[in-house]
């Protein structure tokens, strides 16, 4: 072993956050938390205390709001704030100095801000108005209403807020320029109980003298067609706008400018946006100069005030959806139908923006799509009411000019275009990636080329699929199926900094939890939903709901916050409570369908793709799923139980999830260690959740191994069973046949889809069969893409013995036929590095360990415990 960086250095502070966000503009947390991380030449780096000061200048100083004083802990994650009471519009500044393991205080940190938003009912003045519109419906596309406001400031201004939300989706202008760079705001919640509201900064757009401001409303999912079952006006039928300008001049003197009667509003060039239908944009009839000043705005209508009230109102938590990447396509395909189709090279979710000359009129459409079909032409892959993906821009005439759609957004790789007007050429069009903008926290690759693609496969869904809230996919449903989550979420937070996006959305899963404790299958809990799942599965399912239990207890796995379990402690127990009503003899045999091990490849789709029945994975797994999450949530809410100190929880949920294991065995398990659903993924389930008594478990993985076997060592594992397949073979002696399903390239397996030439992960296993026929599901799904938490984990080795990575383990399996590995993770104290390659029959390994952490390298001679630093070993094989 060898350390670096010896160097008597001072610990300096870096990645100041409050609410795992970096100066944060508008939030109502009445007592956030502040983190921040450390950096130091010298290694074994540990903080011994702490000191946080707050005041309203960027200088803090030592007449400030709050000091913490020297706290003697190494705590430098989710340090609440302690001080008075925070006011609505104020900013806050704070610096933190620290102290190390030599008792040597550091220097004291760069300020770092945040805002307050408007706290109160009463801090709003603005009313919410209605455009004259007709009642949305579903047969009835309505026209994008414009709406502005002219006002005078009538000297120098010192800095000016908007504050502002909407029923649809919105977008401002401020004389003539856009505000923000949010897409799709206020983005989807669950709009009955919570609607945010966006905060801006715009002192750089007013100016002493006329001002003009303006609003563009859409369709978005408060009232367009959302959902697998396409239904509209799920949450309202009209749009409408609430917004508040507060302006502070250089005198003191404040104006606010609220949004009320004296609005006017007309309609501009937007002719319909619906986020599944698509967008129509006839540029013929854009009112050029509406959003600034002196337009004269002939025959535009007053808005009408509305009463919807404040109550549900919230500020907007986690990271905006924003145009995260521009890619060029790569080529201009001439398909055997005709067909002009642009290639992007990637699946995305997003929309295209091109640039086009033409006569006034000219309908250019583009159409999009996941993949090509067997012969190479445009294919639809996705099917239902109102999945067109389709946008439709028409021309206004004259010079160049550029378009893009403004309220829509797909999921695609391809575009058909019809109607362009000239010679097609790539460097005309470009496509807009659209996702929450989370910050990149991972990364991972090995010497296989076909596994590299594959983590590149799942990082792009998990980007696709991260848009306000987890979706299944983005473009059949944009639906928060807890499912998927659940299945996803270790993944995720390697990936991406998914902390506030996961523990906000955990938020609208409260919500919408019903009386009797069922938590739904998809939330928000729309309409649609509501009429959909009410008929055949009911509203929630085993492993799914349970997500209320899981997604929280790995937010504190991979963050070390114990606030997200105490948040969702009530709903949890809840959860437990209403499985428990349902259960007789401690087995929960689901009264409605549930979704079982969804989308077993061998029930879910023959061979030739000629049958498909998603729901018969679903019948013949569903009691055993059922009960195997019982007791695994049980379990784990007794360990969270632990957590939070609430001894008698703990005690009693463990003892209910022996009961139910117990149970289990008598009901499901032979004396042969054959259960009575013989699927692969039951036997996964089985043995993850310690469902069988260890006098069976070597019989039980048997029948696992020999059902791999059987089915050519290939994989037949649905939803909730194929997060752990590769661990519960790992950890029960056998990595060789984990190793044999990762390298499988034959259909289903995670290399046949890399293969046929994935860019990012499949619904369904055999969405293209092997004779390459291509099916009618999703190409950008993320749950069976959860194997990327076991590429870090396993391949590289990076995993944690202490919530947050306090302590971290590094344990590479080098023996798993990769010449080389390496991942990066950027936890909440640093960044984690494992690299290790051979070189025959030695192995080198170099890892990194952040400020204020340990680590337990695990090597052949023995296990040693690392402080903070880079360290290099080798070692023979």
């Amino acid at each position: 072993m060898m350390g670096f960086g010896t160097a008597d250095y001072q610990t300096r502070i870096y990645d100041m956050q409050l609410e795992s966000r970096i100066n944060p503009l508008g939030t109502d947390c009445l007592h956030p938390r502040f983190a921040w991380k450390l950096r130091s030449e010298r290694s074994k780096v540990k903080q011994t205390a702490y000191r946080i000061i707050v005041g309203l200048d960027d200088h803090v100083s030592e007449m400030n709001l709050w000091d913490s004083g020297k706290v003697y802990s190494d705590q430098s994650v989710f340090v609440t704030y302690q001080g008075q009471a925070l006011q609505s519009r104020t900013r806050y500044y704070w610096r933190v100095k620290v102290w190390d393991e030599r008792e040597e205080e550091s220097e004291w940190s760069e300020s770092s801000w945040w805002e307050m938003g408007l706290l109160h009912e009463s801090d709003w003045c603005a009313q919410w108005i209605e455009p004259p519109q007709e009642k949305a419906s579903e047969e009835r596309l309505l026209p994008s209403p414009l709406l502005r406001h002219e006002f005078e400031i009538k000297e120098p201004l010192k800095r000016a807020r908007i504050y502002a939300t909407a029923h649809g989706v919105y977008a401002l202008e401020l004389n003539g320029h856009k505000v923000g760079d949010q897409e799709l705001a206020p983005e989807f919640t669950s709009y009955e109980y919570a609607l945010q509201y966006q905060t801006y900064d715009v002192t750089e757009l007013l100016r002493a003298g006329s001002n003009a401001l303006g609003a563009v409303l859409g369709d978005g999912w408060y009232v367009g067609r959302i959902g697998l079952t396409g239904d509209c006006c799920c949450y309202g039928d009209k749009l409408a706008l609430l917004l508040q300008l507060e302006i502070e001049t250089v005198s003191g003197d404040r104006l606010v400018i609220g949004s009320d009667e004296r609005f006017c509003c007309s309609f501009g060039e937007i002719q319909y946006s619906d986020l599944f239908i698509g967008e129509m944009v006839d540029a013929r009839l854009r009112e050029e100069g509406w959003s600034r000043p002196h337009f004269e705005a002939v025959d535009w209508q007053p808005a009408r005030i509305v009463s919807f009230g404040y109550a549900n109102l919230m500020a907007q938590y986690a990271e905006p959806i924003r145009a995260v990447e521009m890619i060029r396509p790569v080529r201009l395909i001439q398909s055997p139908r005709g067909e002009a189709i642009i290639d992007m090279g990637q699946n995305i979710a997003g929309k295209v923006r091109f640039r086009a000359a033409g006569k006034a009129g000219t309908r250019v459409t583009l159409e999009h799509g996941e993949v090509l079909d067997e012969e190479g032409n445009f294919f639809n892959n996705i099917i239902g009411v109102h999945k067109d993906q389709k946008d439709i821009f028409i021309l206004r005439g004259g010079a160049e000019a550029e378009y893009e759609p403004r309220f829509t957004y797909h999921g695609f790789r391809y575009v058909k275009v019809t109607g362009y007007p000239g010679t097609i050429r790539l460097e005309d069009f470009t496509g807009v990636v659209l996702a929450s903008d989370l910050r990149r926290s991972g990364s991972f690759e090995c010497s296989d080329k076909r596994i590299n693609q594959l983590q590149s496969n799942i990082a792009w869904s998990q980007r696709s699929n991260m848009v306000s809230i987890p979706t299944d996919c983005p473009q059949r449903e944009k639906a928060g199926w807890l499912g998927d989550i659940q299945a996803f979420a270790p993944t995720a937070c390697f990936n991406m900094d998914s902390y506030a996006f996961l523990s906000g959305w955990m938020r609208n899963v409260r919500l919408e939890q019903l009386e009797d404790g069922q938590v739904p299958s998809v939330v928000p809990f729309s309409n649609g939903f509501k009429k959909f799942l009410k008929g055949i599965y009911g509203p929630s399912s085993a492993g799914w709901g349970d997500a209320v239990i899981i997604v929280p207890w790995v937010l504190y796995q991979q963050y070390g916050d114990t606030q997200v379990l105490r948040d969702n402690y009530e709903a949890m127990t809840k959860w437990i409570d209403y499985i428990r009503s349902e259960a007789a003899d401690d087995l929960w045999t689901p009264s409605g369908l549930h979704f079982g091990d969804w989308l077993i490849p061998s029930l879910s789709m023959s061979s030739d793709g000629e049958r498909v029945d998603m729901r018969r994975s679903a019948y013949l797994t569903r009691e055993l799923v059922s009960t195997c999450f019982y007791a695994y949530s049980a379990q784990l809410l007794a360990e969270i139980a632990t957590v939070l100190g609430i001894t008698d929880d703990a005690v009693r949920y463990a003892q209910l999830g022996c009961k139910v294991r117990q149970a289990f065995s008598r009901q499901h398990l032979q004396n042969d260690g054959r259960l009575t659903a013989h699927f692969q993924g039951i036997y996964v389930l089985a043995l993850h959740m310690n469902m069988v008594p260890d006098s069976l478990r070597d019989k039980v993985l048997e029948h696992l191994i020999k059902l791999i076997e059987e089915n050519g060592w290939r994989l037949d594992t649905g939803f909730v069973s194929v997060p752990y397949l590769l661990d519960v073979l790992c950890g029960n002696g056998r990595p060789d046949v984990a190793y044999r399903l990762l390298f499988q390239t034959e259909c289903p397996s995670w290399l046949y889809q890399v293969g046929k030439g994935a860019t990012t992960i499949w619904e369904a296993w055999q969405a293209i069969l092997p004779d390459g026929k291509v099916t009618n599901v999703s190409f950008n799904h993320y749950a069976f893409g959860c194997v990327g938490d076991w590429l870090y984990r396993c391949i590289a080795g990076i995993s944690q013995l202490e919530a947050g990575y306090k302590h971290i383990r590094i344990a590479p399996y080098v023996e798993s036929g990769f010449s080389y590995a390496k991942a990066s993770y950027e936890s909440v104290f640093g960044t984690i590095r494992s690299a290790w390659e051979r070189n025959g029959s030695t192995i080198r390994l170099s890892i990194e360990i952040p400020a204020n952490t340990t680590a337990t390298v695990c090597l052949p001679s023995g296990e040693q415990i690392v402080g903070s630093g880079l360290y290099e070993f080798e070692y023979e094989a």
